[in-house]
């Protein structure tokens, strides 16, 4: 089953860490708990997770820090951060580190499910962000089609219709012609529309680091990874993820 993303809930305390599991389970996040810093650092090493929810008051540790340890590892992280020793300066220095929002305990299952749907949100369009960025980089030309030949409105009839379907849809035809044009045409024709159009040159597609492109990988994952980094499915998630030249891949 689909979840709606991965939340890790870093609490010293076992009723906080087994209520917030409770709460967040039921609305249909996968949720791995940590009481101690320790634990915390070895599962952000080990996953990649969405929405962090950190208890800023840890057993010897300094929950600020840890924030500020898990935005220098991942400045797209969304960190929720809480604690019963809340202060205004709390507050803001958790801010200033980059914490998405800030409760103070005691809170309520919906103010924790609220907490963490928005900072999933904001996470979902910081993504969708960097990757229209990127787009905007690699675009070339205009996005419209020129022609009013039969073959040509023929294609568009048929690339319309493939807009209707969730099915996988292959593109053929010689260079040039405007495979990766037609390709943005069904994405923006498609219920798919508001969330992003992936484009894949595979071409440039080192064999090694394929399946780090496409999936991501945490950091240490292998040599040379010093970070983690997002995969193209997960940036394509709600949206389309095109391959362009396929045939260039290795068996």
């Amino acid at each position: 089953m689909k979840t709606k993303g991965r939340v890790l809930l870093i609490d010293d305390d076992p009723g906080i860490r087994d209520a917030g599991f409770q709460v967040l389970s039921r609305e249909g996040y996968e949720v791995e708990l940590a009481g101690t810093a320790e634990e915390a650092r070895r599962l952000i090493s080990d996953y990649e997770f969405d929405v962090i929810v950190l208890d800023l008051k840890l057993p010897g540790a300094e929950g600020l820090e840890l924030l500020r340890e898990i935005k220098e590892e991942d400045p797209q992280a969304q960190v929720v951060v809480i604690t019963a020793y809340g202060t205004v300066q709390v507050a803001v220095s958790a801010m200033k580190l980059g914490a998405a929002d800030f409760l103070q305990k005691p809170f309520s299952p919906q103010e924790l499910r609220l907490a963490v749907a928005k900072a999933l949100e904001k996470r979902r369009l910081t993504l969708e962000n960097i990757y229209l960025r990127q787009t905007l980089r690699e675009k070339e030309g205009t996005l419209e089609f020129i022609g009013r030949s039969a073959a040509i409105r023929r294609v568009l009839e048929q690339a319309a219709m493939a807009a209707e379907t969730d099915s996988t849809v292959l593109l053929t035809g010689e260079s040039g012609t405007g495979k990766g044009l037609l390709a943005r045409k069904i994405h923006e024709w498609s219920p798919r529309k508001e969330g992003p159009f992936v484009f894949v040159d595979c071409g440039t597609l080192v064999p090694t680091l394929f399946e780090s492109e496409l999936f991501g990988h945490v950091k240490g994952a292998f040599t040379g990874a010093t970070t983690h980094k997002i995969g193209k499915f997960e940036l394509a998630n709600g949206g389309t993820i095109f391959f362009d030249e396929i045939g260039n891949i290795s068996p």
